[in-house]
């Protein structure tokens, strides 16, 4: 079964530590609710830094990713399906994307 990644745009920190744990409870439930399709549950990210031939970007550009998570579903329609559920799209969005395997 393939691997797809949920790459978070936007999303907030929470203002309040009673924000927070509420912020938490949601991402446990979703994760309890995919149970084992979650691969990797992930981590919110810092801010990012963009590389190309012309040099670093500062900005993290247009729209950097905040965190991510890796599922293992049938399909990117039934990981969409997962992603839909995220806490995250209250504030953000999910890009999901297939992780391809190569053999080196």
């Amino acid at each position: 079964m393939p691997n797809f990644v949920f790459a978070y745009h936007g999303g907030k920190m929470p203002e309040t530590e009673e924000e927070g744990a509420k912020e938490m409870a949601a991402w446990g439930a979703w994760f309890e609710q995919m149970g084992s399709a979650v691969v990797d549950p992930g981590n919110p990210v810092g801010m990012s830094k963009t590389v190309s031939a012309d040099g670093v970007e500062d900005s993290g550009g247009a729209n950097p990713v905040s965190g991510y998570t890796v599922v293992s579903a049938d399909t990117i329609d039934a990981a969409c399906d997962m992603a839909k559920g995220c806490p995250i799209l209250k504030h953000g969005t999910v890009e999901v994307a297939e992780v391809h395997v190569i053999d080196m």
